[in-house]
């Protein structure tokens, strides 16, 4: 079985330490304080799992990860430190190289964009990005519903907007249907989208949309991408950052056929800063991450949670990480001595040392190792100096980035967002033939009106021609220009552009008291 090899462990780190790639799609586990060398392992495993010829997705969170695509340097200060480790730990095929990478963002600044559709995200995404209640999430699922049973497409942001509109207009007919629907909920749900599309979140849905092949590339060497996800500018949103990177996971697992247990992985993917996914996360949320977890491995794909401490991480879904790093824990106050206590026991001992002292004491690139052996068995606790990477360590400079960038294999490919008709265009068209409609009916009323008005005041004949009453006809208000009407044309201009959907936000917002 073809292994990664991880560092050097045992008397005198000599051991080798290695994840077998068979077992690698059991999942994993990178822990421990800040600044003990998470970042490193993440990137040495990336290397490898690449070499290998498997494609990895991962979430750069501080802009260090991009010198993926980059070779270390022999003339770095760290060459030296690098050079000794390697000696030290008895890697003998350490070289420095660069690796295939390709770079997304969901703003479109760092990477190339990459969006979804609000469909494919779901309304559990959507309310959770949102941090809607529960029965505004609720009116969230019958907007959906409708958009289903209306055909509607839901593409964009300005196309669930449009339709909470009309939701709105129809509340009464749809509250007979589906339960209570009300306009101070869907107003709440209004101001919160505006909230998303003013953090520049407007952007992720769209078209064109993510094609997952392109995140399955392999380059002429054979060597699987490194997709890297621009996410230092995204955790500002760290709501935004988790939803985006949960959507993604799901995809893969409902698009993914079986393939049970393959000699190594279809893809990898690093989630970076976990514990973003499961702070205040409803239960429905986690459940399905742990559902996820559990099957998405007979799909190919290994999940590896980056966090600072394992507590981060529910037991349920803590339990069907295999592979764990675990580097070093502080314990200043009583909580995390029994968190670090709690970390320990989830190891399998080795009688050489006590864990629990191993998990405190490492330093910075050492770390508490276990890795799954034959049968899928755990493998025993180690101390394990991590190998040097052999890509650039630190960022990429701008003009690095975007000649990679420039050289990807999806280049231009999502660079342009296409508008096709979708829910907003839809119900822009049918606001206006709305009003058209009530235009001419106006005008057909009026007219009827002026010939009564021409009747009843009959004719006067002088001087032998015909005399009409001089009287200007009195214009009636109709019950249709009073409300229908009035609405529909007021709709129909509104929609009609950007401005005009603010002013409808902004009404409604005004109009219904949110929760």
């Amino acid at each position: 079985m073809s292994k990664i090899f991880v560092g050097g462990a045992g008397e005198g780190y000599r051991t080798p330490e290695e994840l077998l790639l068979g077992y690698a799609n059991r999942h994993g586990l990178i822990a421990g304080a800040t600044g003990t060398g998470k970042t490193v392992t993440l990137q040495i495993l990336a290397e490898s799992f690449s070499a290998n010829g498997v494609p990895v997705i991962l979430s750069d969170v501080k802009g260090d990860l991009s010198g993926l695509a980059a070779a270390g340097s022999e003339g770095a200060k760290l060459h030296q430190a690098f050079t000794q480790r390697a000696a030290k730990i008895g890697f003998e095929g350490f070289a420095y190289d660069a690796f295939p990478v390709t770079f997304w963002d969901i703003f479109g600044k760092s990477g190339h964009p990459i969006r979804t559709t609000v469909a494919e995200m779901g309304p559990l995404l959507i309310a959770r990005l949102l941090e809607l209640s529960e029965a505004q999430e609720g009116i969230l699922n019958i907007a959906f519903r409708v958009a289903d049973e209306e055909t509607l497409p839901l593409l964009d942001l300005k196309d669930l907007q449009s339709l909470l509109v009309w939701v709105g207009q129809h509340s009464k007919d749809l509250s007979l249907r589906y339960g209570n629907v009300s306009t101070a909920s869907i107003g709440a749900i209004q101001r919160r989208l505006l909230v998303l599309e003013n953090q520049g979140a407007a952007q992720f849905f769209g078209e064109p949309a993510l094609e997952l092949d392109d995140l399955f590339l392999r380059d002429a060497e054979g060597r699987g991408q490194i997709n890297i996800i621009a996410a230092d500018q995204l955790m500002q949103s760290p709501r935004l950052y988790a939803t985006f990177l949960l959507w993604l996971l799901s995809e893969l697992f409902e698009t993914l056929p079986e393939v049970g247990d393959p000699e190594k992985p279809k893809l990898v993917f690093f989630f970076d800063e976990a514990h973003l996914l499961f702070d205040d996360a409803p239960k429905a949320l986690v459940d399905k991450v742990e559902q996820v977890a559990r099957l998405i491995r007979s799909k190919g794909v290994g999940v590896y949670f980056i966090t600072q401490n394992p507590a981060d991480v529910p037991e349920d879904i803590l339990g069907q990480l295999g592979n764990r790093v675990q580097h070093a824990l502080r314990a200043f106050t009583a909580k995390d001595r029994r968190e670090l206590r709690q970390a320990a026991e989830t190891y399998r001992d080795n009688p050489a040392f006590e864990t629990e002292d191993a998990i405190r004491e490492v330093g910075v690139g050492e770390a508490v190792t276990s890795f799954l052996v034959k049968k899928g068995m755990p493998g025993l606790a180690q101390r394990t100096l991590i190998r040097p990477p052999s890509s650039q360590l630190g960022p990429l400079s701008a003009a690095q980035r975007s000649a990679v960038m420039a050289a990807s294999p999806v280049a231009g490919k999502y660079d342009e967002t296409l508008d096709r008709e979708s829910a907003f265009e839809i119900l822009r068209k049918r606001a206006e033939s709305a009003a058209e409609e009530a235009e001419k009916a106006e005008e057909k009323e009026e007219q009827a009106e002026a010939a009564e008005r021409e009747y009843r005041s009959g004719r006067r004949y002088s001087g032998g021609r015909v005399a009409r009453s001089t009287s200007k006809p009195r214009k009636k208000s109709s019950r249709s220009d009073s409300i229908g009407t009035a609405f529909a044309k007021s709709f129909a201009r509104q929609l009609g552009t950007r401005s005009g959907r603010a002013v409808v936000r902004g009404v409604l917002g005004g109009l219904f008291k949110g929760r």
